[in-house]
């Protein structure tokens, strides 16, 4: 009696009183902002609502941010999938400082990061006077939007993958080996399928971070309407306006949009979760 009873005692509280304080952490923190995001919007009409968020440069702006989001989510997922696999499966004289580079971008305040990012890639910068003569112009540019999303999602795909990679035994690749497995079999039959769900939530954690992210690509982008203005500035110039109801007609469409295809791909990543187990 007494040995049950030990086991199924809990640290926390009992599941009732666990749950009520989740639920109004969640309720206050998550919540209740976005349910004043949607009743803000309430107060448009239907043909209003639509004419902000359809508005040219709004497109524009939806073209800019979901495309260069997408696109540095999966350059994050290949070369993240690389800098994870270099770390754990390879010791090299400096690891642990590379290690320790790749947090950075956590660490670092976002309008620092992009002053510096606009630093380098300027025509003038380290990188952007090299790339110049190639008439390639980064800064001041879609591609710098690119730069400083890839920036700042890196860190989500590596330290996903990371754990999964050190759980890997190589004993599984030796015997792949031994069994006539070729490198690529080895890694398209045994490795991948192990990797695949961790790299869908890399990928999907890099592409929610860069769909809101405001303060590193602000400075590199040059914000010129039509070409290189993100939403999220969108919102920003509209509340600087006093424009409250079109701002928060841009965040409702952001959040749903961005909801949608966070929602389809963990729906594929379970579906590769019960591939793999099955």
């Amino acid at each position: 009696m007494n040995a049950t009873a030990s086991t199924s005692r809990r640290i926390l509280p009992g599941f009732g009183l666990s749950l009520g304080f989740t639920l109004t952490y969640l309720g206050l923190i998550v919540l209740l902002p976005l349910s004043a995001a949607f009743l803000k919007t309430a107060g448009l009409t239907w043909d209003e609502f639509w004419t902000t968020i359809t508005a040219p440069r709004v497109l524009a702006s939806y073209r800019l941010s979901f495309g260069a989001s997408l696109a540095a989510g999966a350059l994050n997922a290949f070369f993240g999938l690389l800098v994870a696999w270099v770390l754990v499966r390879y010791p090299f004289p400096g690891r642990k400082l590379v290690n320790a580079l790749v947090d950075l971008p956590f660490a670092l305040p976002t309008a620092v990061a992009g002053i510096a990012l606009t630093a380098v890639y300027a025509e003038n910068g380290w990188l952007g006077g090299l790339l110049r003569p190639l008439g390639v112009k980064v800064a001041f540019n879609e591609l710098g939007v690119l730069v400083a999303l890839t920036f700042i999602g890196l860190p989500f795909v590596v330290r996903t993958l990371q754990p999964v990679l050190e759980e890997l035994e190589p004993e599984l690749e030796e015997a792949a080996a031994t069994l006539g497995a070729s490198r690529w079999q080895t890694l398209r039959r045994v490795i991948f399928p192990e990797l695949l769900p961790p790299l869908l939530t890399g990928f999907a954690l890099a592409f929610a971070r860069a769909l809101g992210e405001y303060g590193s690509v602000v400075f590199i982008s040059g914000n010129m309407p039509m070409r290189t203005e993100i939403t999220p500035l969108l919102i920003i110039t509209k509340l600087e306006q006093y424009d409250y109801r079109g701002a928060t007609a841009l965040a409702v469409v952001m959040l749903v949009a961005s909801f949608a295809l966070l929602l389809l791909i963990n729906t594929l990543q379970k579906w590769s979760d019960w591939r793999t187990r099955s």
